[in-house]
């Protein structure tokens, strides 16, 4: 597997002079007695590809769901692009350009791939008009969105089902499905939660490279959640790991593999698989 990090072009010290894009913020989450997050702070240079692991449980999806606003923080902030967004609705946050994928790809199956894709498009310059310069923007509009959706598609070998309903779709490719359409949303920070899960390992070589080329583009940044190590290691510029709600380690991929704590709570024997 290519290694598509580049380690050298990230600081991890959060006094950076590059652009954090996203800076956490002491956060912390309760839900009665249990505390998923608990004084969590990073942040995360533009253009840069984070890598979040750590044990089931440790509060990673979690962490997740607190930056993209489907939970509310308990203290703390989370500021993107110089904006606190702790308070504010996920579509809100959607639109400043902070996109996520789930665990469970989140698809409409009785619409096809390509309008599930085509959903995600923002702006309808129709919506701002009316009679027949409305239905022309709207045709206009409609025929890009086709254009971008299949390009997307093309990109993750989805082509074939584009006028099929997405219901029909295997897991594996639903999770294709869930990346394309995040992608079609244009973010400038890309939030998932364990993409390759469920992927057969053809795609993902091809989703690695996909993800790839868009770096090579400097027009987004990720922060990525994944248990393949090895997958991790190879295309993380930067991981940070998590155990029981903290942050107990962050750093270079081969400073982390070769972190004593990081073996302890989470590693362990399966050094040797990415060895």
């Amino acid at each position: 597997m290519e290694n598509l990090a580049s380690a050298s072009s990230t600081s991890l010290d959060n006094s950076s002079s590059d652009f954090a894009i996203l800076d956490v913020r002491n956060i912390s989450v309760s839900f009665g007695g249990v505390r998923p997050v608990q004084d969590v702070s990073f942040k995360i240079s533009e253009n840069s590809f984070t890598s979040v692991i750590g044990p089931n449980g440790a509060g990673k999806t979690s962490l997740f769901n607190l930056i993209s606003g489907m939970n509310k923080v308990s203290a703390g902030e989370i500021i993107f692009r110089q904006q606190a967004i702790q308070a504010i609705h996920p579509h809100k946050i959607a639109q400043k350009g902070l996109i996520r994928t789930f665990q469970g790809a989140k698809i409409i199956k009785r619409l096809t791939v390509a309008e599930n894709l085509m959903m995600a498009v923002q702006g309808n310059p129709g919506d701002n008009l009316s009679g027949f310069l409305r239905i022309r923007a709207r045709r206009d509009f409609e025929a890009q969105a086709r254009a971008e959706a299949m390009r997307r598609l093309d990109q993750v070998g989805l082509t074939k089902f584009a006028d099929e309903y997405a219901g029909i779709l295997s897991g594996g490719q639903r999770k294709l499905l869930d990346l394309s359409r995040a992608l079609m949303a244009k973010p400038s920070l890309l939030l998932l939660d364990e993409p390759f899960a469920g992927v057969n390992p053809t795609l993902v070589e091809k989703l690695i490279m996909v993800l790839g080329e868009l770096r090579k583009e400097k027009s987004m940044t990720f922060l990525l959640i994944e248990h393949d190590l090895e997958t991790v290691m190879n295309i993380s510029d930067r991981v940070i790991v998590m155990a029981d709600g903290k942050i107990i380690a962050d750093g270079l991929p081969g400073a982390i593999y070769e972190n004593e704590v990081v073996i302890d709570a989470y590693l362990g024997s399966r050094r040797k698989e990415i060895k």
